[in-house]
């Protein structure tokens, strides 16, 4: 029996595959290489995961015809739905393309999931949070004004999951990320646009006066934080879950419990690229906020997670990776 990861050639949806390939597990990834980003990094990715025990398909999710038909062969034990639409300034000029991923895709999971009655963990966001003001989140918080598309269509998986969850008795397991970063990360993201404009010389945009604070979660750690999840599914025993439910649906914040003033990052990553970082003062942009901030407490007491990795140890470690992938 294999594990279905989806966005396998994505940066969280390969660590996971990687992971799992490494624990000695069968894998079956699936990725419609959506051309939000390079393309030549999700490719990379992909020839990394190469391995005996990994399957892979190219597959729209949001297509289910073609998803049950490409996953028909395999025997398939559970479920780590990684791949969506990201990006909260994208989902301005592109709604379309988060109801085709995140909601469509959200729904198509849920709905092998039913078919296979096998558990699922899923990503949500901590975009879910929108304009809260009381630091840090936790999954108790109300989440009922997103500020950004994004964040409304990560809000609807999640009620979808809870109802699948509710009608079905589904294992299903919801994780709102906070910003994760590292080796094989995501372009769009701040430490690799500020790494890049820094070892280039360049001037990066630096929003709101770097006057904003973020989680920042250092890769290893999410993946650790993922696969104790999908380990341990929610027990379908009337008991209320992290996030209110008594459906077998559990949510959990994922973060480093550590909020970082964003010139904190920039020192640091001068720091490791031995050179100073050019900053371009731009406005705060529609749909973000100016602090995310984890109460990791739910997902701590019922899976034992625990980051270890603080910027000063995760930054240094993406610059030296960044560095050997664009030598290669």
């Amino acid at each position: 029996m294999a594990t279905l990861v989806t966005g396998a050639a994505g940066f969280i949806g390969y660590h996971v595959a990687r992971s799992l390939l490494d624990r000695g597990e069968q894998v079956i990834g699936i990725d419609s290489f959506v051309p939000y980003y390079r393309l030549d990094l999700k490719e990379s990715r992909l020839a990394a995961l190469q391995h005996p025990d990994f399957t892979f398909h190219r597959v729209d999710f949001a297509h289910m015809a073609d998803l049950a038909s490409a996953l028909a062969p395999h025997p398939i034990s559970r479920i780590v739905h990684l791949g969506a639409q990201p990006g909260v300034r994208w989902s301005i000029d592109h709604p379309h393309d988060y109801a085709h991923s995140n909601l469509a895709g959200q729904l198509n999971l849920l709905e092998l999931a039913r078919r296979l009655q096998v558990p699922m963990v899923y990503a949500s966001s901590s975009s879910v949070y929108g304009a809260n003001t009381k630091l840090p989140f936790a999954v108790e918080d109300r989440v009922d004004h997103p500020i950004s598309l994004y964040a409304a269509t990560k809000k609807s998986a999640e009620l979808m999951a809870e109802t699948y969850a509710h009608l079905y008795r589904i294992p299903l397991t919801g994780l709102r990320f906070f910003t994760v970063y590292g080796p094989w990360g995501r372009p769009d993201m701040a430490v690799w646009k500020f790494t890049e404009a820094c070892l280039k010389g360049e001037k990066v945009a630096l929003f709101n006066a770097g006057n904003m604070r973020r989680d920042f979660t250092y890769i290893g750690d999410i993946v650790s934080g993922i696969l104790a999840c999908a380990d341990t599914p929610p027990a379908d025993d009337g008991r209320v879950k992290p996030g209110g439910s008594v459906a077998p649906h559990a949510l959990f914040n994922i973060g480093n419990h550590r909020s970082e003033p964003l010139m904190r990052l920039v020192q640091v990553i001068e720091s490791a690229c031995g050179k100073p970082l050019h900053l371009d003062d731009q406005p705060m942009q529609p749909g973000d906020v100016p602090d995310t901030y984890a109460d990791i407490s739910a997902i701590a007491e019922t899976h034992g997670f625990a980051p270890t990795t603080p910027i000063d140890t995760g930054v240094p470690r993406f610059v030296d990776w960044y560095r050997k992938w664009t030598a290669n």
